[in-house]
């Protein structure tokens, strides 16, 4: 079998390390940009679902969304019916960077498509979305507390 997940992974990483090393011009480091586009596209969504989101584990999620937080990019506000949920939103210079992380994943897209047909593209996002849910169940299945059985 062809090593596919060693290449997901080197890709994922190459891309990661790019935004990384470009984003530090904005006070985003490791990871941060990921957070801020999420919470941006999801204004008002709760920790919980962007740790989901990103498939990180809560303290990892908390620790980059209080970093954040300090820096500026977001802001949590209590929940007008439940004082215990804090839900996470864009702050103005939080939305200023996002038109910027915006090109950044349109060019990293382009480069890494550069030479696939429309039907390709089409072709190799379904394949990777099939990909993504047979390792959903495990992510959560581990998550949980379990193992895995191999």
């Amino acid at each position: 079998m062809k090593e596919i997940l060693r290449e997901i992974g080197m890709i994922a990483r190459a891309l990661d390390s790019i935004s990384n090393i470009e984003f530090k011009e904005y006070d985003l480091t490791r990871g941060q940009y990921l957070y801020l586009v999420r919470i941006y596209e999801n204004p008002g969504i709760i920790q919980e679902k962007v740790a989901e989101m990103i498939k990180v584990d809560r303290t990892t999620a908390a620790r980059s969304i209080k970093k954040l937080e300090m820096n500026g990019f977001i802001e949590k506000k209590e929940d007008e019916h439940n004082k215990k949920i804090k839900k996470l939103f864009p702050t103005e210079k939080g939305k200023m960077i996002y038109p910027f992380i915006k090109r950044e994943n349109d060019y990293s897209n382009s480069v890494a498509l550069e030479g696939f047909s429309e039907k390709e593209m089409e072709t190799i996002f379904h394949l990777l979305q099939k990909v993504r849910k047979n390792i959903e169940k495990d992510w959560e299945f581990v998550k949980k507390g379990n193992k895995r059985r191999y």
